[in-house]
């Protein structure tokens, strides 16, 4: 992990290159201070580290960002307001690169959708 502490996972669920997870903030995390003091907000480099561990994880292996081929940020998320978030992977490996469809939400929020190639760290 990247950022101690920053998060942590309650439910990781795998099923044919598919990753349904639900991970807690930890609304009290330091970054959470100065980004911004007295309005909290997930820096978006934050949310994109969060999908990129998650897909480590998923396939048990450490990766580098490559390429992000389409980032939208939908809405922000507040560690205070909505401290639980949705995140759902469609991994897929072709010829050495992993290939990323994502979106992450909270309640019926969709927050982040991002397609990404990563590659393994050699």
């Amino acid at each position: 992990m990247l950022i101690k502490e920053l998060y942590s996972i309650q439910s990781f669920t795998e099923t044919d290159g598919s990753v349904e997870a639900s991970v807690k903030l930890n609304k009290d995390h330091e970054v959470f201070k100065g980004h911004f003091p007295g309005n909290p907000i997930m820096p978006g480099v934050c949310t994109i580290q969060l999908v990129k561990e998650l897909t480590e994880k998923a396939l048990d292996k450490e990766l580098f960002l490559s390429v992000v081929s389409n980032v939208k940020f939908m809405a922000i998320i507040n560690p205070e307001k909505n401290e639980t978030l949705q995140v759902a992977l469609n991994i897929s490996e072709e010829e050495g690169a992993v290939k990323v469809k994502n979106t992450v939400s909270y309640d019926d929020t969709l927050a982040l959708k991002l397609s990404a190639t990563f590659k393994a760290m050699p």
